[in-house]
């Protein structure tokens, strides 16, 4: 991005939006840019409360009645001398007085070595400027940034004296934060422990996991459970572990490139959630759950945008990861028609989410799942969008005997008091999850009466049990005929996959 700036200032680009919310950080890039260039050229700076000052000076030393914008851009543009001037926080003052003093800035610069960059955390551009404007994102601080943040830390509290290795954890640890939110993690896993060393590692990782909470669009996810405790989908799982090691060095020294995504179609309650959930602990990835519904946000125009890119932006810093959408076919159900329902929005952030996902050179895995594949943009299910399309299907009979024996496991009770055949006969036509809710119903029936609870208890529970595949067969059914053709199956053979059966 640094190099992209110098050369859009050396271009004479006459405005330019950088969308970052490192102001301190950023104006350090803008000056030292601006020492580099030739010619050299002064940095100043607005805000509302100021005016303008230049870069290096005290805030009293301001340039006076220029606290409007209006006054503000009238002082800039009658400055003849090379320039680099930074608006901070323009945004809510676009007005037509104000855009129109921008439009005639923009042509007085013409032929000049002045440039006007906005700078703001939100990114809103009016109308009138989107020919004139470039537009940047400010990345978070690198490995090298983040080490002389943690260098300056262990300097003021005399612990130099850490190996490479906690060194390289400590950092990466830190990744995705910005560089203020880094001094303060390191400062307080120091206060906490008295030490930064390698168990110091959990304290940063926390205060990340709170620090990606409060974004409120992603969510940091973690799973107790391993992939072992999924029944079936066999093949899925194969393929899943074939992958865990494919965002190492040596996959890429090896000439792989990095897995895009996966989509998981399939029958509500088969497990798609779940498996998704655990293929975080067996990759060893950070999972970050991308909630659809708060991106969008109608206070203001382009702020459901600015959530999607800064929610992207979050998982790309702290890549390696997996970024999990649940229920894809309702978050971006309609978005190419839905100009006449919310003023296009829905559109621009299909869009924007296709873009970037087929752009992204960043590791960061997507991994999707859909119950209704009518419902998804035929963009989605293209090849290329995905590595790959598995189709999750109702368990069959050796599958329900292994999702039972996982749910008697899990609640610690004796399996070979159970005839799992038998359990597997009578759940024919159920889910994972209803075979889930069936034990625990028949445990609730022998629970109020004070006993354990037996086979009969959960047949009798499973026989009160009307299952989807019977209230939806229709939809079970179509979905199974668009998934035979075109995606790959998550049961062990081809041929189980095929079947029809209720």
């Amino acid at each position: 991005m640094q190099e992209e700036l110098s050369i859009l200032i050396q271009a004479q680009y006459p405005l330019i939006y950088l969308v970052t919310s490192e102001e301190e950080r950023a104006e350090q890039t803008i000056s030292t840019l601006a020492q580099q260039g030739k010619p050299q050229r002064r940095v100043f700076l607005w805000t509302v409360t100021h005016g303008i000052v230049e870069y290096g000076q005290p805030r009293s030393v301001t340039q006076h009645n220029t606290v409007s914008p209006e006054a503000a851009i009238e002082w800039v543009t009658r400055q003849r001398d090379p320039g680099l001037f930074v608006f901070k926080d323009l945004h809510p003052f676009y007005s037509a007085p104000v855009i129109r003093w921008l439009r005639d800035a923009i042509a007085s610069f013409k032929g000049t070595q002045k440039t006007i960059i906005l700078m703001s955390p939100v990114q809103e551009i009016p109308i009138e400027l989107e020919k004139e404007i470039a537009v940047l994102d400010f990345p978070m601080p690198s490995m090298g940034e983040l080490n002389q943040v943690l260098s300056q830390q262990l300097e003021q509290v005399r612990n130099r004296r850490i190996t490479t290795d906690i060194r390289e954890k400590l950092l990466k640890a830190a990744l995705g934060l910005t560089k203020d939110e880094a001094e303060k993690v390191y400062r307080k896993a120091y206060v906490t422990a008295g030490r930064l060393t390698e168990e110091e590692v959990a304290i940063v990782l926390s205060e990340k996991k709170q620090l990606i909470r409060r974004n409120g669009i992603l969510e940091y996810i973690e799973e107790d459970e391993t992939i072992d405790s999924v029944g079936g989908l066999e093949e899925l799982k194969r393929w899943l572990k074939q992958r865990s090691n494919a965002f190492t060095e040596r996959a890429r020294e090896y000439g792989l490139p990095q897995p895009k995504g996966m989509l998981i179609l399939g029958v509500p309650g088969c497990g798609k959630s779940l498996i998704a959930k655990t293929t975080s602990r067996l990759w060893g990835l950070p999972l970050l759950r991308l909630d659809m519904g708060r991106v969008y946000d109608g206070s203001m125009v382009g702020r459901s945008e600015a959530n999607l890119r800064n929610a992207l932006k979050t998982a790309e810093s702290i890549s390696p990861a997996i970024l999990f959408i649940d229920e894809l076919d309702k978050a971006f159900a309609g978005g190419a028609g839905s100009a006449d329902s919310d003023g296009g929005t829905s559109s621009r952030i299909f869009g924007s989410f296709l873009t970037w996902m087929q752009e992204k050179t960043s590791p960061v895995f997507v991994m999707a799942t859909a119950n209704r594949v009518e419902r998804l943009p035929g963009e989605f299910l293209r090849k290329g969008r995905f590595d790959e399309l598995f189709f999750v299907d109702l368990p069959n009979a050796e599958e329900r005997q292994e999702i039972f024996k996982i749910h008697l496991a899990k609640r610690k009770r004796d399996i070979s008091r159970f005839d799992l055949d038998q359990l597997a006969n009578v759940s024919d036509g159920f889910s994972g999850a209803e075979i889930e809710q069936a034990l625990i119903a028949a445990m609730y029936e022998a629970f109020a009466q004070d006993r354990e609870f037996t086979q009969l208890d959960i047949i009798a529970a499973v026989k009160a049990t009307q299952p989807l595949s019977k209230t939806m067969s229709e939809q079970v059914t179509a979905l199974r005929d668009w998934a035979r053709q075109r995606a790959r199956p998550a049961a062990a053979s081809v041929a189980e996959y095929q079947r029809l059966e209720f």
